[in-house]
């Protein structure tokens, strides 16, 4: 697949222009190492891959070898494989401030973000890198695929759909018998599975600790390991219940999604773009999909949800500044939202009101209520100010 740029690209551009270091985060095999070696074109610059013992070693002695590359930009990929790394960064940092010193890479890990946050506080500044974007692929050969095969660039750049699943497949496999580990749980690989199967059906869904603990063969307090596991490796989103003064009663229990369609589709063992159009989850996996794909242009918004006790319910909830904008994602080419989204979007004063549908241009539905395609309710979103 070509190399198809990625938004991110500006942030972190303009992060190493105003602070010393900057961490780019995100799920292995996300396209981190390529976003970063495409910003150290033209630097001076000297890039490390931690999971290679050679380059691993030349940090044997770090004073040494940031007296050579002082004035180079040094890159450190996986950097969670030296925790420990991050207390000499904070000497050689304040020793010397300048912007642009320092690039990390990451996949999720708590030590990362712990002992980044305890040893680099007020010197790095933090960027999340997810799998491709709908409106980063728009108008290339892998946008019609993108939410079939989910965004990580060897899936989405597969020569077929079969190559695509088996790659999938092996990046789960290979994320639950050495990422996990990695991590720091020892929590046994089938068991692992058998939870994120369980979770894969309940894509979508209101959270039941209970229910799924019982399932899983596991006790609560075990459930919860696991999903913070999960969650902070980028695999698992919980969308919190929207904050609203509304005297409805709301449900209070956040909603879990798969946050990569395409190994959430390998979960559920959809082999294609057919079988998943046949399936009965494929509304639940579009919501996720669009909603994943919001939120990445929405982060200075405050994202939920709401349910009400009769089932009135708004998909996605993005509150900024006493501003509401709501989404209701159809999987459909003539959407209709529920009558309770237009009761909810005029008791909460929704500024933008938006159903995200698979058509191919933009329409006004009703007066204030809006049917768009994925793309561009992104960029719209991400436009607003």
């Amino acid at each position: 697949m070509n190399y198809i740029a990625r938004t991110l690209e500006r942030d972190v551009a303009k992060a190493l222009a105003r602070a010393p270091a900057v961490a780019v985060l995100g799920p292995r095999q996300c396209g981190k190492s390529t976003l970063a070696r495409r910003m150290l074109e033209g630097r001076a610059s000297v890039f490390l891959d931690l999971q290679r013992p050679s380059d691993a070693n030349k940090l044997a002695d770090p004073e040494l070898f940031f007296s050579r590359h002082r004035q180079e930009l040094v890159c450190l990929d996986e950097i969670q494989r030296l925790p420990d790394f991050f207390a000499v960064m904070r000497s050689e940092i304040d020793a010397d401030r300048r912007p642009g010193r320092f690039l990390i890479l990451g996949s999720a890990s708590r030590e990362l973000i712990r002992q980044s946050s305890e040893s680099l506080a007020g010197r790095i500044a933090y960027l999340d890198l997810t799998p491709f974007l709908a409106a980063e692929v728009e108008g290339s050969p892998q946008a019609e695929c993108l939410w079939e095969r989910g965004g990580f660039p060897e899936s989405l750049g597969a020569s077929d759909a079969g190559a695509s699943l088996d790659w999938r497949l092996d990046y789960i496999r290979t994320y639950l018998e050495r990422d996990v580990p990695q991590l720091g749980f020892s929590i046994p690989a089938p068991q692992l599975n058998r939870l994120w199967l369980l979770l894969a059906h309940s894509h979508g869904q209101t959270l039941n600790m209970a229910k799924i603990a019982e399932a899983a063969g596991m006790n609560v307090r075990t459930l919860h390991r696991c999903l913070r596991l999960l969650e902070q490796s980028y695999m698992l989103r919980l969308l919190p219940p929207a904050e609203s003064n509304m005297k409805k009663r709301l449900v209070k229990s956040p909603k879990l999604y798969i946050r990569d369609s395409g190994i959430l589709h390998a979960l559920l063992g959809i082999a294609d773009y057919d079988h998943l159009l046949g399936h009965p989850s494929n509304g639940s996996s579009w919501e996720g999909f669009c909603v994943e794909n919001l939120l990445a242009a929405a982060a200075k918004w405050r994202p939920g949800f709401i349910r009400t006790g009769n089932g009135a319910e708004m998909d996605l909830v993005l509150e900024r500044g006493g501003r509401t904008h709501a989404y209701e994602f159809k999987l459909s080419t003539a959407p209709k939202p529920k009558r309770g989204f237009h009761e909810l979007a005029a008791e909460l004063g929704v500024e933008v009101a938006t159903v995200v549908a698979p058509v191919k241009e933009s329409y006004e539905l009703q007066k204030g209520v809006f049917v768009m395609p994925l793309a561009e309710a992104c960029r719209k979103l991400a436009a607003t100010t």
